[in-house]
């Protein structure tokens, strides 16, 4: 099974995938069955037909307009091909390498590491997965890129489910997406209603609604023509143009055509996660020092600072008088100022865990994060910050309530179910917090 098809699946989206067939290459000749029911011997199940060139069309274009290099169709799709299987090649070979090295230490027993100084942290960054592309954690545009190469090259296996993601992928503003996949669905249920209308079989490339709804996103061309559309020059009123034209052969096919419509209906887009870049540290009096990288912000340090230092002017001319509106104005700029934070919990024994979190989610993640990484996850537990207040608004964001760029919390168990289980075994919660495999990254936090 595909890449693309386990994606499908692991979305639990209802897409009949026997109705697509098997997958198939684009060099590959796929024979067409004929509308007049199934041949003697076979069942009736309607077999996924391919239009003479389309799929190959498809990918070559794809290829062809998404590469910055100007080289032609064919050596683009020779060159990307190859790219693409190296790729997985030497992350296959890798992995394998890891396990094997894995498995050594396991019986050699840990390692001794010297360090001629002491530790010293990078600046912290942040970072990005996609396990159903790669296993990398990467920079946020290294992985949006992986995505892009991922999807072109499924593009030969699987035209009609790459070409969908494509479209729900490579675009911004969702409401105009929505609108360019109506249209597409339009055109599909006016075939499938009509399929020996040889009007609806057309679609004018220069037609104006086509233009501004369908042609202006990444990924609908690769569609239209995975859907069996040919290019054509055809006369219209004083001349020609061109149209994008589906035989009549392909149109009579209509249970494909209409599970190539749910596919687009069912698809989501592809998004890269943000990693947490989970760090473990011994107890440090350094713990709410940070060193971050511009990434964490909407604007830069250096326009951080001037700000600081206008509003401080601004507020000693006015006498440290300031009208609602401008505390009001003052708040939604500092909402808007970061992109990520930067978390680390502090433990009853002194250890930190930090984690990376989105500037605007909830606190609720927070909760999540740490259940994910402590024994007993089913432990009521409270978080407070440094100056003691206890946060208890799971739904409200982190950035409202002043967690970001970075902060350090407190951890403690709740003092009921603390006391009750004194009260029951005699004795308080001991033991380690974090689960042994989390406690086993421990590392020493630089001042």
């Amino acid at each position: 099974m595909s890449a693309i098809k386990r994606f499908f699946q692991k979305k639990k989206l209802d897409v009949k995938f026997k109705k697509a067939g098997a997958g198939h290459t684009l060099t590959e000749e796929r024979r067409v069955q004929s509308s007049h029911g199934p041949r003697p011997g076979t069942s009736g199940h309607v077999h996924k037909p391919a239009p003479t060139g389309a799929s190959k069309t498809a990918g070559e274009a794809a290829l062809a307009r998404m590469t910055q290099q100007q080289r032609p169709a064919s050596v683009q799709t020779s060159s990307r091909a190859i790219k693409a299987q190296v790729r997985r090649e030497l992350e296959s070979e890798k992995s394998a390498q890891d396990k094997a090295a894995a498995a050594k230490a396991a019986t050699q027993g840990p390692n001794e590491v010297y360090h001629e100084s002491a530790p010293v942290l990078s600046k912290t960054g942040v970072f990005y997965k996609c396990p159903m592309v790669t296993q990398h954690i990467l920079p946020k545009q290294d992985m949006e890129g992986c995505i892009e190469e991922f999807l072109l090259t499924q593009l030969a296996e699987e035209p009609e489910m790459a070409s969908a993601l494509m479209i729900l992928t490579f675009n911004k503003h969702p409401e105009k997406v929505k609108v360019c996949i109506e249209t597409l669905c339009k055109y599909l249920d006016n075939i499938i209603s009509n399929p020996e209308e040889e009007k609806f079989r057309k679609i004018r490339i220069s037609n104006k609604a086509f233009q501004e709804r369908v042609a202006c996103f990444k990924g609908t061309e690769e569609f239209i023509q995975a859907a069996g559309f040919e290019q054509k020059i055809l006369p219209f009123q004083d001349g020609e143009q061109e149209f994008y034209v589906l035989t009549e052969e392909h149109a009579q096919d209509t249970e494909r055509l209409s599970t190539l419509k749910e596919i687009l209906i069912a698809s989501e887009p592809i998004k890269p996660e943000l990693d947490r870049g989970i760090k473990v540290f011994h107890p440090s009096v350094g713990a709410s020092k940070f060193d971050l990288s511009e990434e964490f912000y909407n604007i830069t340090n250096e326009e951080i600072k001037r700000e600081q230092q206008a509003r401080a002017e601004t507020t000693e001319k006015l006498g440290m008088l300031r009208t609602k509106a401008m505390r009001e104005r003052d708040e939604q700029r500092e909402l808007r100022r970061y992109r990520y934070t930067l978390l680390r919990i502090r433990f009853p024994d002194g250890i930190i865990l930090q984690g990376t979190f989105r500037a605007h989610e909830k606190l609720s993640a927070v909760f999540e994060f740490i259940r994910e990484n402590i024994v007993n996850e089913w432990m009521p537990f409270v978080l407070s910050t440094g100056t003691g207040q206890k946060l208890t608004e799971e739904e409200c964001i982190l950035v409202e309530l002043g967690l970001a760029p970075a902060a350090v919390l407190n951890f403690a168990w709740d003092q009921t179910i603390m006391a009750e289980i004194t009260a029951q075994q005699g004795s308080s919660q001991r033991g380690e917090v974090l689960k042994p495999e989390i406690v086993n990254q421990i590392q020493s936090l630089s001042l």
